[in-house]
């Protein structure tokens, strides 16, 4: 019977500490990718909410234009009373007032006397400086961000 030797240079491959070196750098890459990735949402939420509130500021403003006050609450659209002639019912200022990101866990507080009003928001990333949320409403220990009237 013949032996057959086999050529160590020809048995080629990873060690196990390598494989788990190798798994170990992946699965920290990942977890790291994980945490920014979440922080990016946060920051688009964020963007969006404001987005959201000026421009609702806007509508709110047209509607003052035409109606010669501000509406003390609003609720899914944003459309003229009829009070006088330029704030007719067929005006529609806001189509969709639009909701929060995290709908309905959050919510825009909106609160108004007809002469100012304020918009209310909580952002998942808190601001720098600080906002002064007073007027908020039942949001002034959650809101962060606040829009008023110019």
């Amino acid at each position: 019977m013949k032996k057959i030797h086999l050529n160590k240079s020809i048995l080629k491959g990873f060690t196990l500490i390598e494989l788990l070196v190798v798994i170990s750098i992946i699965g920290i890459l990942i977890g790291l990718s994980v945490f920014g990735l979440q922080g990016a949402r946060e920051s688009s939420r964020d963007a969006r909410r404001k987005s959201d509130l000026e421009m609702i500021r806007s509508g709110l403003e047209i509607y003052k234009a035409d109606c010669d006050v501000y509406p003390t609450t609003i609720s899914t659209t944003l459309i003229g009373d009829g009070s006088v002639s330029s704030c007719e019912a067929s005006n529609t200022y806001i189509q969709t007032i639009p909701s929060d990101p995290l709908s309905p866990e959050s919510s825009y507080i909106y609160s108004s006397d007809g002469v100012s009003y304020r918009i209310c928001a909580t952002l998942e990333q808190t601001p720098s400086p600080a906002v002064d949320t007073t007027g908020c409403g039942s949001c002034t220990t959650a809101c962060n961000y606040k829009v008023t009237n110019p």
